[in-house]
Order: structure tokens, then sequence, then C-alpha cells
């Protein structure tokens, strides 16, 4: 098991070998780990102070802002270069390099699929793209294993523009198309603002509650990477809308998805790709790191779980499931918020912060979080050999909720957006988590 004392050393040997920089070898002092305000502020633009949060609850990571190099921003002039796109390769190209059982992000947006492996956000943590014509940045925390993805058009009001201009912003704001509207609405359970603002993210360097701190290149507000809400700055309190972002394994998003593209190591970067700068970091009985928020003893504070924050008929529903008693039971259909929701577990996919080789590292499984609802038909799963069946058609679908066989064949299934994270971060920011561990049934 490991102690405070090496997990520390671990991580901040980790953040030297990310940045490349021998500085970092050596512990950080108390007063450079803590936020400093303002100091900490000017260090990644922030002009406007206005925040949600205690300042001084803001801890300092390490590396400078875009130290950790996040792929396609845009730089923000006197803070942090621009830094090359992503790109993207086949399949095929891909697997010299990329192990059938790595961890990667699936994603599925206007018509098209892309995978973003965790071996390389590990060492990025932001990669700002367009998928199916959708500007999107995928993201990924190491220190909460959190990947989730936003869309990078802001959503804001008029008297947002007006502030950020009267701060001497230079911003292009364009209406809010109506399916972003709708999709605000249904995650937010607020009326949408009118416009919207396209930025990219990069990585400050900075962390909330052991979560990465995004700043993006013209608002200058940071923003919390685990809820998708700005914490300081102009756009305070405003929201990002996510879309869903699974973690499976390189195979199983290949059989899904065999004609998706794969993020590229070719990322103007040098770096140790396919290695895990975290060793150890998921264990179980290791202890939160930079992390000043209050612990829930509910469950250890490195415990997986599936975390679901959605809105729907009956107002906002939080709740966990454990990944323990996922793999227990493989399946649990489920209600949240009014929606009627199926969370989907299989083995095969392995930890992006166990072993020094991710290709290695234990097997924690895969999950997929989907609305059981098809056609005005609620559908109930169940296991069924490598997969999934639902007991109304008797369809067999995989852990992306793609029908492979059966009367619905070639259904996918509306994913629910959700993370894979670990306890301790997902409590801190949203306490009020129900914890279920249902059986199969609803």
């Amino acid at each position: 098991m490991l102690t405070r004392s090496s997990l520390r050393t671990r991580t901040l040997v980790a953040v030297a070998v990310v940045l490349g920089a021998a500085a970092f070898l050596a512990p950080l002092p108390t007063a450079d780990v803590r936020a400093q305000g303002s100091r900490l502020l000017d260090r990644v633009g922030v002009t406007n102070p206005t925040a949600s949060i205690d300042l001084d609850e803001i801890l300092s990571g390490g590396p400078p802002p875009q130290g950790i190099p996040a792929l396609g921003f845009a730089g923000l002039r006197g803070v942090a270069d621009a830094a090359p796109p992503p790109h993207f390769v086949s399949q095929q190209e891909a697997s010299a390099w990329l192990g059938e059982r790595e961890p990667v992000i699936l994603m599925r947006l206007g018509g098209e699929a892309r995978i973003y492996p965790l071996q390389i956000l590990t060492w990025h943590e932001i990669a700002n793209d367009t998928l199916g014509g959708v500007p999107v940045a995928v993201t990924f925390c190491p220190l909460c294993n959190s990947a989730l993805a936003f869309d990078r058009r802001i959503p804001a009001t008029s008297e947002h523009i007006d502030a950020l201009r009267v701060d001497g912003h230079r911003v292009d704001a364009s209406p809010l198309p109506d399916d972003l509207r709708e999709r605000y609405e249904g995650q937010t359970g607020e009326a949408a603002p009118d416009l919207a603002i396209e930025v990219t993210y990069g990585v400050s360097g900075l962390l909330y509650l052991s979560n990465m701190l995004m700043f993006d290149d013209t608002t200058r507000t940071l923003w919390s990477q685990l809820v998708g809400e700005g914490l300081v700055g102009d756009m305070t309190g405003s929201h990002l809308i996510r879309y869903a972002a699974q973690i499976v394994s390189f195979a199983e998003a290949s059989a899904s998805e065999g004609d998706a593209l794969v993020l590229s190591r070719q990322t103007g970067f040098t770096r140790s790709y396919g290695r895990n700068p975290y060793v150890g970091y998921d264990e179980v009985g290791s202890p939160a790191f930079l992390f000043r928020g209050d612990l829930d003893g509910r469950l250890t504070p490195k415990a997986r779980v599936v975390s679901i924050d959605a809105v729907g008929v009956d107002g906002r529903e939080s709740v966990a499931y454990p990944f323990d008693h996922l793999r227990e039971v493989g399946v649990v259909n489920d209600t949240v918020a009014g929606i009627p929701t199926a969370v989907l577990w299989q083995a095969g996919t392995a930890s992006a912060l166990g072993s020094a080789s991710i290709a290695d590292a234990r097997d924690v499984g895969a999950v997929g979080v989907f609305a059981r609802s098809v056609d005005g038909r609620i559908l109930t799963f169940e296991v069924d050999g490598e997969g999934f069946r639902d007991a109304e058609t008797r369809s067999h679908w995989d852990i992306t909720g793609r029908a492979v066989t059966g009367e619905l064949a070639g259904t996918i299934l509306d994913p629910v957006p959700h993370d894979n994270t670990l306890w301790f971060a997902w409590a801190a920011f949203r306490p009020e988590t129900e914890i279920r561990t249902p059986g199969t049934g609803d």
C-alpha cells in the first residue's frame, strides 16, 4: 500500500516527467503548493477575481499554464503559447503502439466516431477537437480519473459579452444553436442563454478539490473539469454543455466503430506515451492527493464509481454506482431523474493509473450508461455471455450501446453523460450524491 509520503513523491516525480523539468523533482514547499490568491490568478491571466469558491482552496499542482500542454490550444498572450492541434491515424496504424486492453475514450458525435487513448491524454489532459462538425474539448484529469467532453461553445448572455468587453477581452459571439439550447436546458434545468462564445481550453496547472482547472483563451475563466462549471472569472457560475465520453478498451472501441480514427502520438511533443507517470495512484487504500476538501466516509476515497448528475421530470439527481458492485452484477436497470437508465459493466479494460506500463495494468473493466428507452419501449438489460441482451426483443448489445444482433441490430442507445471517477473527488463536488447498489432489476 502506498503511504502518503511515497504517493506524494511519486506524483511530484510524475509532474517532473510530464514537464521534463528537473526543478519539480524536489518536494514542493508548502507555500508553493497552497494557492496564493491573486498571484495564481495572474499566472493564468484571470483578470476578474469574481469566484464561487474560496480562492485559498485553489492549489498549484506545480506545472505552469500549459506546462501540461493541451492539444489544439489557441494560445493566450502573456500566458501560454499555442499548441499543435490533435492529429489522427487509422486503427491499423495505432495498433502498433496501442494495446487491445488499453483504456480509450470513445466519442460519437454528429455521425462521426473517434478514439482518444488515455496513454496520450494522461500527458496532455485536453484535446481541443472538432468531431462531426462540433467543436469539442475531450478531457481527462488523472488525479480524479475523470474523462469528460464539452462543447467548446460557451453559453453566454449579452451581459456576459458586455462585461468581457469592459474587461478588455476581444469576444466574438454568435447565437446559441437550437440543439445546444435544448441540450443546455436538459442538462441544467435552466433557461439557456441566447449567445455562444467558441473557445479552446488549456491546462492551468491549478487544482480545486484535486480536480484540474481548465482555462480558456477568450474569457480567461477557470473551469472545473469535473462538473464543467466556471469557478473563477467573468463566466463564474456558467455551465458548459456536456457530451458522453465513454472509457472502454481499444478492442471494444475498435469492434464497435471499425472506421473511427485514433488520436495520434504525433502531438508535436516528446512524451513517454504508453507509460503511466502516476504509478499506483488509483490504489484503493492510497490517500487523496493535493486535496483540501472533506472526505465522504461512505466509500474509501479512491473507490471507483460511475457518477451521474442528471435533470429530468423528477428534478436533479446525483447518483453513484461503485465499480465493485457493478463488477458483481454486470447490469443495473435503474431510473435517474425520471429517465430509465441502464448501467453496463464489462471486464477487459486496463487501468490508466496503475502499473508503469498501461498495457500491463490490472483490469478495472469498462462501463456504459444509456437511456434504455427505444422508440417508446423501455428495455430491460441482462448479461449475456461477453455482452448484454434486452429481455423485450432478445437483441444482443455491446458495451458501447450498439445492438449487434437481433431485432434491434444496428440501433445505438442514447448515451447518458457520466463519469468513471474516484469517489473522494465526486463526493466533494456533489456531497448530496446517493450511492446506489441495486440488483439488475428495476
